[in-house]
């Protein structure tokens, strides 16, 4: 019984059940908001320091063995992933004070928040492909109600692009999932690692290949199918573009780094250059949207997808040093990205718009808060000494390595292009004066999201975007130790004996000696369930 790996799930879910209990205190609701994710946080450092020392951390719900009941496992990469959602989270809960109004609030906010969190988290400790789905549509459940809270036009437009290609993608990966049981009679993912190279129909592990890619893929963001985010991320309230910003596309990266490094690490081949040319275009087209708007959000929605691409470059390229440079970008970018949009946020409540050419002035007004974005935005750029440079600087080393240097070379591009973007906003927003003629009252500036004034809670706004910017911060400067744990992720994604072992146990050793005979194999059973115990 380890109690570690179920809590950072149990937790989100339990503070929303009780603040479903108060749904008409909103003072309790709040503090849930900052006790619950605290709580989360706490739980996370707690899995995070015990997958360090004992690298797999493993429970059976229901004392059912593998592979016929739920597994919930952590190792490292995932209990990175749980931290950075316990960071996020309670960022967001302290954030959402001051800029969830009342009517949002009364309609559900904190109970989706934690909701959200519960399902990320979810996906990320999940042993069990099918249950993978299950936390993928507890997401998009969540995040579809969190998306339309107002109910405003450019709301309800973008929520009809985000759900109805999330929706494209689940049906795919539930097509998948369930042509992948048919195949080979097991939902564990463990298991499918020990059986997939039992298939005699090559052919179809590669179509299932390719579904799982085209579904985590469209969840990601990735080129060709990723217009749904920047169409949908700048039209919600500020701080669920945040947390959308920091987490979501990044479960469909893990996806990815997860199928393919456990499932069917060993069927790449030409998968790995249709996945490597498409982070190329994926970082390339989301870098070239970015260029071309003028509003703060939609700059950084473009800009989420442009990061991705650096993210499925390091799987694409599929040596350790670039998966542990792709988990790397995953870290940095889940905070900088935060962020950024935190920061977007503070610029509206001040001057009352996310239009850059109305913007101006807040580098001698609110210097602290230009020093912020200054450390997220170079950060997100790739600027030395910051959290950004490191992560490409490994991904670029594992390219030049594995001899790819045109791909290198436009990663690099990317770099300067994202830096293009960085000044641009830095310019507009902190370095021109304020236009006179969008001067903005004292008084209209500093609402919540539906227009009530919350002046005096403005500092809940600069805490996390200080803390977040000192983290990232942080990060950069403590580079090295950060990538012995990136290291140790990229050695157990490429070597995914010590995660089969550690949820099968010593079935692991009797199937792989299996699997390894020289005798004939036995015929698998594919026409019923999983088995009985």
């Amino acid at each position: 019984m380890r109690p570690e790996v179920a809590l950072p799930i149990l937790l989100p879910l339990l503070s929303g059940a009780v603040s479903l209990l108060f749904w008409r205190s909103r003072p309790m609701q709040r503090f849930l908001a900052v006790a619950g994710n605290l709580a989360l946080l706490v739980a996370s450092v707690w899995l995070f320091a015990a997958t360090l020392s004992e690298g797999y951390i493993t429970m059976q719900m229901g004392s059912w063995p593998a592979p016929f009941g739920i597994t919930l496992i952590a190792d490292v990469l995932s209990a990175v992933m749980i931290l950075m959602t316990g960071i996020i989270g309670l960022a967001m809960g302290i954030y959402s004070l001051a800029t969830t109004g009342h009517g949002h609030e009364k309609f559900g906010y904190y109970p989706l928040m934690h909701l959200l969190l519960a399902g990320v988290a979810g996906a990320f400790l999940t042993g069990d492909l099918f249950n993978l789905y299950v936390w993928f549509e507890v997401m998009l459940v969540a995040s579809f109600a969190l998306l339309i809270l107002g109910g405003e036009r450019a709301q309800m437009e973008g929520a009809i692009k985000y759900v109805t290609l999330n929706l494209l993608a689940s049906v795919i990966f539930l097509s998948a999932v369930g042509l992948l049981y048919g195949t080979v009679g097991t939902l564990n993912m463990a298991d499918i690692a020990l059986r997939i190279d039992m298939v005699e129909h090559a052919g179809m592990v590669e179509v299932l290949a390719v579904m799982f890619m085209v579904a985590f893929g469209i969840k990601a963001a990735a080129f060709p199918l990723f217009f749904w985010l920047p169409a949908s991320y700048h039209t919600p309230p500020v701080a669920v573009s945040a947390l959308f910003a920091g987490l979501l596309t990044k479960v469909g990266v893990y996806a990815l780094f997860r199928v393919f490094t456990l499932i069917f690490d060993q069927s790449m081949g030409y998968l790995q250059d249709i996945m490597l040319w498409g982070a190329v275009l994926t970082m390339v087209t989301g870098v070239l949207g970015a260029a071309a708007q003028y509003e703060f959000r939609r700059i950084l929605s473009f800009h989420i997808v442009s990061q991705i691409g650096y993210m499925i470059l390091g799987l694409a390229l599929y040596t350790p040093l670039a998966i542990a440079g792709g988990v790397f970008a995953i870290m940095h970018n889940i905070v900088v990205k935060t962020n950024l949009f935190l920061i977007s946020g503070i610029t509206h409540r001040l001057q009352g718009t996310y239009q850059l050419k109305k913007m101006g002035g807040l580098y001698k007004e609110r210097p602290w808060l230009a020093v912020a974005f200054f450390i997220s935005a170079f950060s997100l750029a790739g600027v030395p000494p910051l959290s950004g440079f490191f992560a490409k600087f490994v991904i670029v080393r594992a390219g030049i390595e594995a001899e790819a240097y045109v791909v290198t070379g436009i990663a690099l591009a990317v770099g300067l292009m994202t830096l293009y973007s960085m000044v641009k906003i830095w310019n507009e927003v902190f370095w021109k004066g304020l236009p006179e003629e969008n001067l903005v009252p004292v008084s209209a500036a500093p609402s919540g999201d539906d227009g009530r004034l919350i002046k005096p809670s403005l500092w809940m706004m600069y805490l996390p975007v200080v803390v977040l910017a000192l983290f990232s911060l942080l990060i950069g400067i403590f580079a090295e130790p950060i990538m012995l744990v990136m290291n140790t992720i990229g050695d157990q994604l490429f070597e995914p004996d010590g995660y089969i072992e550690a949820v099968l146990g010593v079935a692991a050793n009797a199937q792989e000696a299996l699997l390894n005979a020289d005798d004939p194999q036995p015929e698998m059973n594919t026409s019923g369930g999983e088995g009985t115990p």
